[in-house]
């Protein structure tokens, strides 16, 4: 399995509530409908929570400011996922999602990486 990370960040004109509204749900719907096509096994959003603490903890190491949420979609293989973005079905969802993705997030500061998951720990189980 491979998975895209995401790192978004919502556009300047809408509020946390309004950007968390339009992605976690109407965005969600359309992802929903377009993983067949895109060949996503599972998609996850991290909603960033504020907390003062922590920003003046980043800021005192001169950390870059927090993106608003990360977006997780895995995949079965580099291959699918190659497949599936060559795929008609799977370019006409990405333009969908990707005209979509303009209603709320700030395109310009959004980047995407391919990841295999290295556990280290797992005290959850």
């Amino acid at each position: 399995m491979i998975k895209m990370v995401v790192p978004v960040w919502r556009r300047s004109d809408l509020t946390q509530a309004k950007f968390e509204t339009l992605w976690c749900r109407a965005h969600a719907e359309l992802v929903t409908r377009c993983a067949k096509a895109m060949g996503f096994l599972r998609y996850i959003q991290s909603h960033k929570i504020d907390v003062p603490e922590l920003e003046e903890f980043a800021r005192s190491r001169g950390w870059a400011q927090a993106c608003d949420g990360l977006t997780d979609v895995w995949y079965e293989s580099m291959e699918s996922m190659e497949a599936a973005m060559a795929s008609p079905q799977g370019q006409a969802a990405s333009l969908l999602l990707a005209e979509d993705e303009k209603a709320f997030f700030h395109t310009p500061k959004m980047s995407a990486f391919l990841t295999r998951e290295h556990i280290i720990f797992d005290y959850t189980k």
